[in-house]
């Protein structure tokens, strides 16, 4: 097959005491999200597209949260191994489609340097990176300030 299309979803509760980082990026706030490693809930969701998209699997799989090496982790780690699996396997990521879900702060002003983040980690040009901010419009978890998601889509085309 040429053309492989990865799916991703995450989530993590929102916390005090934590950074907030979002495609590698920390963004300057109150709260940030908690998990084993750095709670990057936007770079796992693409690293579990890339993942998806290779049938490799998802991020728990790779790097458990059972395991101590990846307590604090940071999560463009996760992302550049999917990558290298997917060029292992034949492919070349043609684009990446994101959405990051979160109430607050504000994110507009941070979408170019997370796509310039995010493409460097995977070897990519910042226009084959998408990322959007979207609120819950106050309805369920994210919406009532509990927590945040993130979804992506990766498109990959067989290398030649």
């Amino acid at each position: 097959m040429n053309i492989r299309i990865g799916q991703g979803w995450d989530n993590h509760r929102i916390v005090t005491g934590r950074p907030l980082i979002l495609g590698g990026i920390t963004i300057p706030c109150e709260f940030g999200l908690e998990g084993h490693s750095d709670a990057d809930v936007l770079s796992h969701a693409i690293t579990d597209a890339i993942l998806g998209a290779i049938a490799a699997g998802d991020i728990g799989m790779h790097f458990p949260d059972t395991d101590p090496r990846w307590k604090g982790a940071g999560s463009l780690r996760f992302l550049k191994h999917a990558c290298d699996l997917a060029a292992e396997a034949g492919y070349t990521i043609a684009n990446v489609d994101s959405t990051v879900i979160l109430e607050r702060p504000k994110l507009k002003d941070f979408r170019l340097v997370i796509r310039e983040a995010l493409a460097q980690t995977m070897g990519l040009a910042t226009d084959q990176v998408s990322v959007k901010f979207k609120t819950a419009e106050r309805v369920g978890p994210v919406g009532e300030g509990r927590s945040a998601e993130a979804q992506a889509a990766v498109c990959l085309v067989r290398s030649s």
